[in-house]
């Protein structure tokens, strides 16, 4: 089992939908951590993809000057979602109830979770989910700081540390047969973990975890 049951609670066990119900059109980083994402979107997002965005809202922080065949947005509340310009359509599901996606195997190019990943209480069937609605050689950017909802986010997100963390999304897509070894990609050094902790480090930290969905071939290579 990827988590123990302990590990998945939550401090505020509310319906996550009332929680998420009243619009909050804020970022929830920086912008510097903002300008990082959208860099690492631009190096492995291409013209005429197709994206899937879990867990969003208002904004995605996408290249503006990259045109995508399509975004879909997915998220909590409706009203930020419509908001969101670069969604093309969009839809409310809460991931802690309903475990499988809408969408059909390998629709996208692309799946992204920016600053959410934390609020998952069955990892393990959400990135399952990824790996199928993921076209061979789709590539998975989950993208994370230390900031958080923290009655909403899990105990295994709250208990650990930043590297931790960072730990626990690479065992989220490592638990999925059909993905690649995550890569990890970081601005930080544990002189800057601290200050940033301290609130002197500048920048919100900016962690992301990005893998992509083996060729078929590969994946029964793999599995022989």
């Amino acid at each position: 089992m990827l988590l123990q049951p302990h590990q998945r609670t939550k401090l505020d066990n509310g319906d996550d939908q009332f929680f998420y119900d009243y619009p909050r059109f804020v970022t929830h980083v920086d912008d510097g951590f903002i300008q990082q994402l959208t860099d690492l979107y631009r190096q492995h997002l291409q013209p005429g993809f197709t994206i899937l965005d879990l867990m969003s809202s208002w904004v995605s922080h996408l290249p503006e000057d990259i045109k995508f065949d399509q975004v879909v947005g997915h998220g909590l509340n409706a009203e930020e979602l419509a908001k969101n310009p670069r969604f093309d359509e969009c839809f409310v599901q809460n991931l802690n109830q309903e475990l499988q996606l809408p969408q059909a195997d390998q629709t996208f190019d692309a799946v992204l979770i920016a600053v959410s990943v934390q609020y998952l209480q069955y990892p393990e069937a959400i990135f399952s989910e990824i790996h199928r609605v993921l076209k061979p050689g789709g590539v998975v950017i989950v993208s994370f700081s230390n900031r958080m909802f923290y009655q909403k986010a899990i105990q295994a997100w709250r208990d650990g540390t930043d590297a931790q963390r960072v730990q626990l999304v690479r065992s989220y897509m490592g638990s999925v047969e059909g993905l690649s070894e995550p890569q990890v990609v970081s601005n930080q050094t544990p002189q800057s973990t601290l200050l940033s902790w301290m609130g002197l480090g500048g920048s919100d930290p900016f962690f992301a975890v990005v893998s992509r969905r083996l060729p078929t071939e590969q994946t029964a290579t793999n599995e022989g």
